[in-house]
């Protein structure tokens, strides 16, 4: 479910950019859409990974390729979401209100939609090594079986 939320926020973001969808950086919105459309296909991918740990038609797929893309998975998520966490715990203590890069004079809004974009990529992480572990485990006795 994580996966296909992130798909459908992706997919909205390119048919609705807002108004600096760039956020005022170096590339343009070409760039935007290509960098999006690649996050598209990717989780869009791994949706069907991770739906393979648990239907029927996953065991006839080689361990292999469906333990490759969840590592993969797991360890991206995990390098978002963990720095993530740690930026929320100091901006939740007023440390650094702003994040690591962020503004010091940031809004209310920009706060929270922080803290919970972070929150999200952590929860992402954390369920991506719960699947990428349990279908380790699990698919580990059908080799050896």
């Amino acid at each position: 479910m994580w996966l296909i939320f992130f798909v459908v926020s992706h997919v909205v973001a390119v048919f609705f950019p807002g108004d600096d969808p760039t956020g005022g950086g170096p590339w343009d919105l070409r760039a935007y859409v290509i960098f999006n459309v690649i996050l598209i296909l990717m989780s869009a991918v791994g949706a069907v990974v991770v739906m393979g740990t648990v239907r029927p038609w996953g065991r006839r797929v080689p361990r292999w390729v469906l333990l490759t893309p969840l590592w993969f998975g797991s360890a991206l998520l995990v390098v978002r979401g963990v720095p993530g966490m740690v930026e929320n715990l100091l901006m939740a203590a007023g440390i650094r209100r702003g994040g690591f890069l962020g503004a010091d004079d940031i809004s209310t809004a920009e706060f929270w939609a922080g803290i919970g974009i972070n929150t999200y990529f952590f929860l992402g992480g954390v369920l991506m090594v719960a699947t990428t572990v349990s279908y380790f485990r699990r698919s580990r006795s059908d080799v050896r079986g």
